[in-house]
Formats: C-alpha cells, structure tokens, sequence
C-alpha cells in the first residue's frame, strides 16, 4: 500500500454504495475551498447526490457554489452519446453517404455494450484533469461504488493498447491509398479526421494514465461494520496492483464512546471491525468520523466533518 499527502492535486472518494462517499467529497471540498484553493468536485455516481448534499442544482457543467468551490454532476451517458455523435461526424466526412445508415446502426450497437459509459465517462474525466492544475488547483472525485470506480480508474491503460491497433489499422489504409494514387497520378490526398480524433485519443489515454497514477489519490471510505471492510480490503489490493495510490482511509458513522443504549451494544462489534482495519492498513492511516444527527446537507453540518479531516492532517 502506498501513502501519498493530501497536497497532491486530484482526489478520489471512493467505497461501497451508502457508505457516505458523498457527504466525505463534499465535506473535503469545502475545506479546500475554504483554504482559497480553486476547487471543483464531481459525481461520477449514477445516483447522483451531490447536489442535494450541497443544496444546489448541479448538471454537467461546472457552477459556482461558493467562494473558491465548483461542483458538477457528470454523466457517463450523455457523455457517450456526445462521443457517439462526434464519431458518427467523422464518419460521414470520411465514407461514402450509402454506408452512413450501416455505421449508425453499428454505433446503436456499439453504444449499448458493456463498459461504453464508464469508457465514456473516462474521457470526461480526462478533459478534467487536465485542467488541474491550472482552472483548478483541486479536483474531487465523488466516485461511483468500487466496482465502477476500479473499471473508470483501469480504462485508460486497457484502452490504450486497442487504440493502438486502430491508429496503426488506419495508418495502413490511408498508405494504401497513397500508393494507389500515386500509380495513378494523383497527388489528391486528404485531411482523414478520423485517424486524427484517434491519435489525439491515443495521446490523451496515455496522458490519463501517468496523471492517474503521478498526480491522484484515492481515499476510500467504509461504515466500521464486517462487509463493508472486506470490501474495501479487496478494492485497496486492486488499486494498489493498477497503481494507484491510497490516501488515508476513512471510517464514517462510528458511535462515540459515550453513546448508550442500543449504540454502545454495536460499540464491541465496531471496535473488533476498526481493530482489524488498523492492522491490515498499517502505515496507511485512518480517520473516524463520528455518527451524526441530520441529514448532513447543510454548509454547518458538512463543515463539521471538514474540521475533523483538517485536524487529521487533510
């Protein structure tokens, strides 16, 4: 397991689904905000819930909420039905009118296979990263639940190698069709935007994949219960074999030692679970953040947890 600090530029919220991951990225994004850093958080949640913890009408676009805070709601959908659209663009300037009802046919098809949204989704985070720095000094994933967030953080290296074979397939083509022109006595050749959109594609991938693994952190986030720990052990040993690094794991809803009734019976059973935690992550670090009343969708309720992470170092 690898520690990096917390002034390293992008970092992702992640965990099992309800486990908090959204009120954490919120929270945190308002303590760098509150420092005067420029900061955007995102939800790459399907469920999106960002906006209703940060009481704000969010969509795609990035919005002002507050002083040095950004937020958006990004969706892998309509991402890949843009990225669809542009396609479908290149090739009608590229091929012929008569294959264009084929090619959309084939799109639909395409569109609708596994892992297309979280591809899609991919690219957009890409276009966020790479405005950090730079619009931005911090960027705040509300990631999906893990399984979604280990195939969004693992796409760019296992698209890379593919978009390598298209570049070199088209590569081949258009020498053919040079030669071919050239016995011909034609000197006629094109720009070919589609092997332009998939060098560019090729180049964005790779640069993905080092900010990835150079410039993020991911902090994943549990509820001190059995499942959600085995989980969460499981995504750590992932995103350390992909090559991510792991920040400081957070614990969320524990009940304070002074809680009586029911609550402190789940106290023994919480304390075996945190004990266990803190020795399989030895060296990595944890904070606890405790149950609270409400519902946490308030700046005064979410600055309570952004002053727990600040005095834990964050």
């Amino acid at each position: 397991m690898l520690l990096k600090g917390y002034s390293w530029p992008v970092a992702f919220i992640g965990g099992k689904g309800g486990v908090g991951k959204t009120t954490l990225a919120a929270a945190y994004a308002l303590l760098c905000a509150g420092r005067g850093e420029r900061t955007l958080v995102v939800s790459t949640d399907p469920a999106h819930s960002l906006g209703d913890v940060l009481a704000e009408d969010l969509g795609e676009r990035p919005r002002l909420v507050d002083g040095s805070l950004w937020a958006a709601e990004i969706s892998g959908a309509d991402a890949l039905d843009r990225r669809v659209a542009q396609v479908y663009e290149d090739a009608a300037e590229a091929l012929p009118r008569d294959v264009l009802p084929a090619v959309r046919r084939h799109l639909a098809h395409a569109a609708s296979s596994p892992g297309m949204v979280e591809s899609a989704l991919a690219d957009r985070l890409a276009e966020l990263l790479g405005a950090v720095p730079g619009e931005w000094e911090r960027l705040v994933v509300d990631s999906a639940p893990t399984g979604h967030l280990l195939r969004m953080l693992n796409l760019p290296a296992l698209l890379t190698p593919w978009v390598e074979g298209l570049v070199r397939q088209r590569e081949r083509t258009r020498g053919v069709d040079r030669m071919l022109a050239g016995l011909a006595g034609r000197n006629d050749e094109k720009p070919d935007p589609l092997l332009e959109r998939l060098r560019a594609r090729r180049a964005r991938l790779a640069e993905t994949e080092r900010r990835l693994r150079e410039d993020a952190t991911v902090h994943l986030v549990l509820l001190p219960e059995r499942v959600p720990l085995a989980e969460t052990v499981r995504a750590a040993e992932q995103l350390t074999a992909a090559g991510m690094c792991l920040g400081r794991l957070v614990v969320n809803r524990v009940v304070p030692s002074w809680e009586g009734g029911l609550l402190a019976a789940r106290r023994t059973h919480q304390d075996e679970v945190l004990a266990r935690a803190r020795d399989h992550f030895v060296g990595l670090g944890m904070v606890q953040v405790p149950l609270m009343p409400g519902e946490l969708t308030t700046r005064g309720e979410l600055a309570g947890i952004s002053e727990i992470l600040r005095h834990d170092g964050w």
